[in-house]
């Protein structure tokens, strides 16, 4: 399967990178790692194992863009519009749905500090909360 730098994902490529991305210790890595080139390059490595010639800026772009895209679905299901949809939206919400987010938080001296929180949570623990 030839890809090129302009070249859109197919869908099987999609998948592919979903099923690396998916893997615990790359969650992990993601998460954990803002300078993240090492990870993307061995994402595209492992991606190569399966068919799928992209490289790593090829990887995290595509890595952002999903991202994004759920964030913003996830946000218009939480607000009411359950209208607004997006292929994989499923595969990205089990992959996504416990990652912690850091936002920044007003401290009493009024400088910032960054907190850790869950950005999804299952309805049953928030009705704990």
């Amino acid at each position: 399967m030839e890809s090129g730098a302009g070249k859109h994902w197919t869908e099987e490529e999609v998948k592919a990178l979903l099923s690396v991305w998916s893997e615990k210790n790359i969650r992990k890595q993601l998460h954990g790692t803002l300078r993240n080139k090492g990870i993307f390059i061995y994402i595209a490595k492992r991606l190569q194992e399966l068919g799928v010639c992209r490289d790593w800026k090829q990887c995290r772009a595509k890595y952002k863009n999903l991202k994004y895209e759920y964030r913003t679905v996830k946000y218009a299901h939480n607000s009411g519009d359950v209208t607004k949809t997006m292929k994989f939206f499923h595969d990205l919400d089990a992959i996504l749905r416990y990652e912690p987010v850091t936002q920044l938080a007003a401290e009493e001296n009024g400088r910032c500090s960054a907190t850790e929180t869950q950005l999804h949570t299952s309805p049953a623990t928030e009705s704990v909360q």
